[in-house]
């Protein structure tokens, strides 16, 4: 499998993750089928599309018999993050405070919300912590 690109996905090859993602395996035929209501691709598109994203580290495959069948290599929470990550960049100048802050001021959290978000900086708090005990033992 390839690194990881972290090269934000175009529309169509997000359309074929979330085919691949939806259905787990697939097939290059089974692609353009679930593609052909938006878009009419011959299958040698759709091929040349899942191998750059088996090169970017998006898929992965495995052969039965002639047939390559496709599964995800990372998970959907990889581009969402990486659609998060430009949209802070783009929208707050890199800041993740100024996107919390907007997000508490203009639309408001609920007590559930806050909590699990409040959990979720424990958990990255805790997961710092031992990195940098990691860290300090291989040293």
């Amino acid at each position: 499998m390839a690194p990881p690109d972290s090269t934000p996905l175009t529309k169509a090859q997000r359309e074929i993750m979330e085919i691949v993602w939806e259905n787990g395996q697939v097939t290059v035929s089974e692609v353009r089928d679930a593609l052909e209501a938006k878009r009419k691709l011959a299958r040698n598109t759709v091929l040349t599309m899942m191998v750059r994203l088996e090169e970017r580290g998006w898929l992965q495959h495995r052969q039965q018999g002639r047939t390559f069948i496709y599964s995800a290599a990372r998970p959907r929470a990889a581009s969402l993050g990486m659609k998060v990550s430009q949209m802070v960049d783009r929208l707050f100048a890199g800041s993740p405070e100024d996107l919390v802050t907007a997000l508490i001021e203009y639309r408001g959290l609920t007590s559930e919300e806050t909590e699990r978000i409040r959990e979720m900086i424990e958990q990255a708090e805790s997961k710092q912590k031992q990195n940098r005990k990691q860290r300090g033992k291989r040293s």
